[in-house]
C-alpha cells in the first residue's frame, strides 16, 4: 500500500497539483479502505483532524483522483456517488437492498471490450461492471418477511 501511496503523490506532484495535509488524508483513507465510501463518509472520518474541512472540498478532490484516473466513481442503487481506489482492476456486485458493495475479480470480462471493438468499430479504453442482487445478510433478513430491515435502500 505504501508503494500505492508513493506513486499517487508523485502522479500529483508530476501534473502540478498541490498536495496538501487535507489531500494526503483523503488519498489514504481511501487506499485503506474497502468500503467504497461516499464524499459524507470520507468527511465523517476526516474532520475530528481536520476541522474546518467541507464535504465540498472532499467531493473536489475525489473528482480530481477520479479524473486522473486514480480512483474510480461509482453511482450506485442508494443514489449516493461512492469512490473506489482500484489497486486492481476488479468489478462491484452491489446490494439491492442494503447498498453493500462488494469487490470481485473475473479475469476473463475482460474479452467484452475486444467483442464490443469489433462489433463496434470503437477503439476501446476501458468498461465498467457492476452485478446487482441480493447480499448473503439481505437474503437473510427475506427469509424474515416481517423484519422491518428490509428495503433500507429502495
Amino acid at each position: 500500500m505504501h508503494q500505492v501511496f508513493d506513486q499517487t503523490i508523485q502522479t500529483l506532484k508530476h501534473k502540478g497539483i498541490r498536495v496538501t495535509p487535507q489531500r494526503i488524508a483523503i488519498i489514504r483513507f481511501m487506499i485503506e479502505s474497502t468500503a467504497h465510501p461516499t464524499a459524507e463518509m470520507i468527511h465523517a472520518a476526516l474532520v475530528k483532524d481536520f476541522p474546518h474541512l467541507s464535504v465540498a472540498t472532499v467531493y473536489n478532490n475525489l473528482r480530481l483522483l477520479a479524473d486522473l484516473g486514480l480512483i474510480e466513481e461509482m453511482s450506485v442503487a442508494d443514489a449516493a456517488v461512492h469512490f473506489d481506489f482500484a489497486l486492481t482492476p476488479h468489478y462491484h456486485a452491489v446490494c439491492t437492498n442494503c447498498g453493500k458493495i462488494v469487490d470481485f475479480h473475473y479475469d476473463k470480462a475482460f474479452d467484452v471490450e475486444n467483442v464490443a471493438a469489433g462489433k463496434t468499430g470503437f477503439k476501446v479504453s476501458g468498461h465498467h461492471l457492476e452485478v446487482y442482487g441480493l447480499c448473503p445478510e439481505c437474503q437473510q433478513l427475506l427469509k424474515h418477511p416481517n423484519n422491518s430491515e428490509l428495503n433500507n435502500v429502495n
